[in-house]
């Protein structure tokens, strides 16, 4: 029996911030995301995406790329020629996982029986401490310093004098540092030192895309994750020599589709895998808790930064953090 015929919409959704949330390219007090949703009969599938615009993407545009897809919705469109018709980006993340959250609805069944995969245990994910003074980080890091796991922000001048005070707040927390492409060549091993002597366990991405030749000659001693180096499976060959890990995002690589490929080719080469996320609702990090299962670290703390998530939203006990129910996706 075929399907009911399918209908899209899709909208911008503004999301307040618990005080603000900043790293190396600026603050914002709100995170502004694109859901979309597909209906067929008595079923809704949703997804959630954040445009990037360090990438060009603008709520407007992503939201304009969605509603482009709405005959081919009408017609049935599926997750396979989702791909070959948006380029990799939010867009195409908000639409694949609505997708797969309709197939999962009309199925009775789970997304991760869908990809054949066991079902997800809760995981312990890392919590954030924006960019900011010493001081003011050392707060923020102190509060949370009960908290197995800090993803450090860096990237402005005097990061060694932060990361100092940080650890000095947080003496038992495992350490990742996020440099948000700040560091340069000429600052890039006096950071890393500092970093070494505090006890950081993962730094991503310290320098720009296209100008991170330099972490192939640099001495470290520290794991290197490639963030904004890299988006899908075609960016994975060009990291040798310079990273040893990648962050593997929905909004990057275009949908959970294209991020459990990515995972299992990034196992192949040897790159460690972390699953992180944009600051958004549970309705966003819920697939990632699929690719969470293999990963090396998780960072899906988004909606712990937002003032109120939405309903039916992920279950944090703590740092720990809980499959979602298919009320909310999946």
């Amino acid at each position: 029996m075929q399907p009911p015929p399918s209908t899209l919409q899709a909208r911008i959704e503004r999301w307040p911030i618990a005080g603000s949330f900043t790293i190396s390219r600026g603050s914002k007090t709100e995170a502004v995301v694109v859901v979309a949703e597909i209906r067929s009969g008595d079923h809704l599938g949703r997804g959630e995406c954040v445009p990037y615009a360090r990438y060009g993407e603008t709520p407007e545009s992503t939201l304009a790329q969605i509603l482009s897809l709405e005959a081919h919705v009408a017609k049935g469109l599926d997750r396979a020629t989702l791909q070959t018709l948006l380029p990799a980006g939010a867009a195409r993340n908000a639409l694949d996982c609505a997708l797969l959250d309709l197939e999962a609805k009309r199925s009775g069944s789970r997304v991760w029986d869908i990809f054949g995969q066991p079902s997800p245990r809760p995981c312990t994910t890392a919590y954030t401490i924006s960019l900011g003074s010493p001081e003011a980080m050392a707060q923020a890091a102190g509060a949370a310093a009960h908290r197995p796991l800090l993803k450090i922000k860096l990237g402005s001048d005097d990061d060694a004098s932060r990361i100092t005070a940080v650890r000095r707040a947080a003496p038992s927390a495992q350490l990742i540092v996020d440099a948000n492409e700040g560091w340069r060549a000429d600052n890039l091993a006096r950071n890393l030192a500092a970093c070494t002597d505090a006890g950081v366990t993962l730094i991503e991405q310290p320098l720009p895309a296209g100008q991170d030749d330099a972490l192939a000659s640099v001495e470290r001693r520290i794991a290197i994750c490639a963030d904004e180096s890299v988006h899908d499976r075609g960016s994975l060959a060009g990291l040798h020599g310079r990273y040893d890990a990648i962050n593997i995002k929905l909004d990057k690589t275009g949908g959970l589709t294209e991020a459990m490929a990515m995972a299992e080719a990034a196992d192949a080469l040897g790159l460690q895998v972390m699953v992180g996320c944009m600051v958004a609702t549970s309705l966003a990090m819920a697939p990632a808790m699929l690719l969470a299962q293999r990963a090396r670290y998780v960072d899906l703390d988004g909606p712990l930064l937002l003032a109120t998530d939405r309903e039916h939203g992920l279950r944090y006990d703590g740092s720990t953090i809980y499959p979602p129910d298919a009320a909310l996706w999946g």
